[in-house]
């Protein structure tokens, strides 16, 4: 019985932690259910979130917790208890201030993405300038609610731990020959090593399964949200920390299969011929003839920063965006055009690359793509146009300035070259500051003998939502988002009544679309309403159209170069919408769901899981469960590898080198790039004349 005494108090300081943390932890997550209580469906609900979060949590704390577990009875055994009860109070305090921040934190981060804090989390921490002015301007009363929460858990916690950590004596001759004056005996250690060991070890595993837990084993519900909320947020961002030091392939998540399988169904789905199809080395490489066959007309892509439907009138949204509105009579309008994804740089390389979203992050960070990655302004270049970047901020965030420089693009314009800002928030000039330095940018390269190809990037409508006062109407109610909207949407309406009255309209296409919405949320799978977004293209010879054809983001830029008068190679999926009886999907990935949309079905991929099938019912804008369709299952996991094997085996990795003859030579040096996987240690092939 004494050395069972001895082993309970050895280890009571563990036990004592847990309790504290397993408490915090446990309040945090049953206040985060009351606040979405509109999304619990049932009592089961909660107990499943509970029951799955403890689950969680217990792992989590293993975690923490196993390396100091196993010193604990080796410490006393050397008779280091005073000093190391030193170092366990500390250690224990860092954890509680670890997993409180990530706690309060949370609100902040649901209310944006509608899930627990993630890789976003992560990503946005290595541009802490915009990060903290963010939050400073446009999150203080929450920095500051979540600042003093965290000083005063931490000081609680402080004042247990202290009194806690040691063991108790009853009495002074008790504390005389208590554990830390008198060590432990070798048995009790080892005892209480091997206890620690198993319980550390299968609390850490979490499961007696062929695999330890991760949240794929506690997910239970088609509410992304709710499935989030069974993680602690540390835990969240642990695991994304861990899976971005391993880009995990798709087929990892989803399933596999074979390269040519994959190939094959891709390129059915495109609508063409398989004899378009001409490179073994470039498996999607196909010509395209444009519509458009005179002069090669200049190309202006504004890319909206978070401008969803819900915001457009003519979409059926709030209606805050009068100046699009009247723009969307004017050009050719796509009422069903669908993002791709949920972030910025999602956004760019499903409109300027025509790729396809994967569950790793985009190509715009990937190291694979920052050079001979295929993009509009690689293709345009090869034409002798100008290409260039204009961005209001620093461009360097979100990796976007070396993806640029290294893809095509030969110009960067970012906030340092703004001559008139106008206003400067967070995130750098406003939308007028931008787009009056884009009207000078056009201007002057309209002048020169080259046609040009400009992205410019709007950001006025980004958190914390900055914008300059008196440009706009005072709307009773209107939170800061809809100002800034109607903003944003004041000040492309400027832009392009001026570009109208300049010289390079009568040469150029414009095409007006948003990167993403600017929240996406629901208790679906993947929130389909969420990702439908505004396009527009307008021009001189454009004309005016309300196209109802299911539309995907890669759909946009093999359109673009239609209409351009571009004939030339590329690897894209997308279809030219020029052509009436070009075929109707889109795609979208949410967090690691994966959805494939035509138009009457949809299936949505999961990790670890069968497909689901839905049907989507745009007048209800929700997801209706429909029988297994086992074609379009195939079809959705195709295009969801795609985009994993396209980066990875390098098949958007053109070297294209124009020759006098019109031929263009695609060189490829890599191992391990053909179709079926085989090495090859120098591969070139010859393309088509075009």
């Amino acid at each position: 019985m004494r050395a069972v005494g001895s082993c309970y108090h050895l280890i009571r300081p563990f036990l004592t932690f847990f309790t504290i943390a397993l408490t915090i932890l446990f309040m945090f997550r049953l206040g985060f259910l009351l606040w979405q209580i509109e999304r619990i469906e049932n009592i089961s609900t909660v107990v499943q979130v509970m029951v799955n979060g403890l689950r969680i949590d217990i792992s989590t704390l293993c975690y923490l917790l196993i390396i100091p577990a196993l010193l604990h009875p080796v410490m006393f055994l050397l008779k280091q208890s005073k000093s190391w009860f030193s170092v366990l109070r500390y250690w224990f305090l860092l954890c509680i201030v670890c997993l409180v921040f990530f706690e309060v934190a949370t609100p902040t981060f649901i209310s944006e993405y509608d899930l627990r804090p993630n890789r976003l989390f992560i990503e946005y921490l290595i541009y802490p300038k915009e990060v903290f002015s963010m939050l400073l301007n446009g999150h203080l009363v929450a920095v500051l609610f979540a600042l003093v929460a965290l000083l005063l858990c931490s000081f609680v916690c402080w004042k247990i731990i202290y009194l806690q950590v040691l063991p108790r004596a009853s009495s002074a001759k008790e504390s005389k020959h208590s554990l830390q004056a008198q060590g432990v005996s070798p048995a009790v250690a080892a005892i209480s090593f091997l206890l620690v060991f198993i319980a550390m070890f299968a609390g850490a595993r979490g499961t007696m399964g062929h695999r330890p837990i991760n949240p794929s084993f506690v997910y239970f519900s088609t509410d992304p949200l709710i499935n989030s909320l069974t993680l602690n947020s540390m835990y969240s961002v642990a695991f994304a920390a861990k899976q971005l030091g391993n880009e995990i392939h798709a087929a990892k998540v989803y399933g596999h299969l074979s390269n040519q399988r994959v190939i094959d169904l891709v390129r059915q789905e495109t609508g063409q011929n398989v004899t378009a199809f001409q490179s073994d080395l470039l498996p999607t490489l196909s010509k395209q003839i444009p519509s458009h066959k005179g002069k090669p007309k200049n190309l202006v892509i504004i890319l909206e920063e978070s401008l969803g439907a819900q915001f457009v009138g003519h979409l059926g949204g709030k209606g805050i965006t009068p100046e699009l509105d009247k723009l969307m009579q004017t050009g050719w309008n796509f009422e069903r055009l669908y993002a791709t994804g949920t972030r910025s740089v999602r956004g760019i390389e499903a409109v300027i690359s025509g790729f396809t979203p994967t569950p790793a992050r985009s190509v715009v960070k990937l190291d694979k793509s920052q050079r001979n990655f295929f993009t509009l302004a690689s293709l345009l270049s090869r034409h002798d146009y100008e290409t260039q970047f204009i961005y209001g901020g620093e461009s360097h965030f979100d990796n976007m300035k070396s993806f640029f420089l290294g893809n095509g693009f030969e110009d960067i314009v970012d906030f340092d070259d703004i001559s008139e800002p106008q206003f400067v928030g967070s995130w750098g000039a406003s939308d007028e500051g931008l787009f009056n330095q884009a009207h000078k940018e056009l201007t002057a390269l309209h002048k020169s003998d080259k046609p040009f190809f400009s992205l410019v990037f709007t950001s006025s409508n980004h958190d914390p939502f900055e914008i300059p006062q008196g440009k706009i109407s005072t709307v009773a109610g209107e939170d800061d988002r809809d100002r800034a909207i109607r903003y944003a949407d004041y000040a492309l309406g400027n832009f392009i009544e001026i570009a109208k009255q300049s010289d390079y309209w009568q040469d150029t296409l414009f095409l007006i679309v948003a990167d993403h919405d600017a929240r996406v949320f629901g208790a679906e799978l993947v929130p389909v309403k969420s990702f439908h977004i505004p396009g527009l293209i307008l021009g001189k010879d454009i004309t005016p159209r309300q196209d109802t054809r299911l539309v995907s983001q890669i759909d946009l830029a093999p359109t673009l170069l239609s209409l351009m008068g571009i004939a030339d190679y590329h690897p894209m999926l997308g279809h030219d919408l020029i052509k009436e009886d070009a075929p109707e999907r889109a795609m979208m990935q949410f967090s690691k769901n994966f959805a494939y949309m035509t138009n009457d079905k949809v299936a949505i991929l999961q990790p670890d899981k069968a497909p689901s099938y839905f049907a989507y019912d745009p007048a209800a804008k929700q997801l209706v469960r429909s029988p297994e369709d086992a074609k379009l299952g195939e079809v959705a996991l195709a295009h969801a590898l795609f985009g994993s094997l396209a980066y990875d085996k390098q098949w958007y990795d053109l070297k294209p080198e124009p020759e006098s003859s019109g031929k263009a030579e695609v060189m490829a040096s890599k191992t391990d790039t053909s179709v079926d996987g085989a090495n090859s240690d120098s591969i070139s092939g010859i393309l088509p004349s075009i």
